[in-house]
């Protein structure tokens, strides 16, 4: 998947838009930055790994590259949805210290790509110091005057759980079959 650049000239008024790859997690929209998405496949083939936190939902073999795949519902303690022909999987890097991680993300439905100026992104909400809102970029107006979570890719996972994810690539095998 060829990816255009996140920040792109408006052409009316000299306005910086940004680009995101929205998709739907349990009836919620959100968006993650289009510059980290590499590619987004289908869901299947993947591979459970044992003694793993439960939002680690296994590996994938992506062109001969183990991929973890993280189950974004269990991530953020929703409910999960019943896997459908249009759950996918979108396959993100995210930076870890000097390395980039590729690390696939479970949801229901790919949306589309949404173009954003900056009037239409707010901070993330504070809820207190109890709440955890560290993994939300911007809150997105989209239509309806409703809102759109944006994920910080880079907060989403914390350092000790990519580690884990850095673990599992390493240490896991896949073969492809001839």
């Amino acid at each position: 998947m060829s990816l255009a650049a996140e920040q792109l000239q408006d052409t009316d008024g000299g306005e910086e838009v940004q680009q995101f790859l929205t998709f739907l997690l349990n009836g919620e929209a959100y968006g993650i930055g289009i510059l980290h998405v590499k590619e987004i496949i289908e869901y299947g083939s993947l591979t459970k790994v044992p003694m793993m936190p439960n939002f680690i939902a296994g590996v994938i073999n992506l062109r001969g590259s183990v991929v973890p795949v993280v189950n974004l519902a269990c991530r953020f303690q929703i409910e999960n949805t019943e896997i459908t022909k249009r759950t996918s999987v979108i396959v993100i890097e995210v930076q870890d210290g000097d390395d980039i991680l590729e690390v696939g993300i479970v949801v229901d439905m790919v949306n589309e790509v949404l173009e954003l100026k900056p009037d239409e992104l707010s901070p993330a909400p504070s809820f207190g110091a109890k709440i955890r809102t560290d993994f939300i970029k911007h809150m997105g107006k989209i239509e309806n005057d409703r809102f759109m979570i944006i994920l910080d890719v880079s907060k989403v996972l914390s350092v000790d759980e990519l580690s884990i994810l850095q673990e599992v690539s390493e240490t896991t095998e896949i073969t492809e079959e001839e």
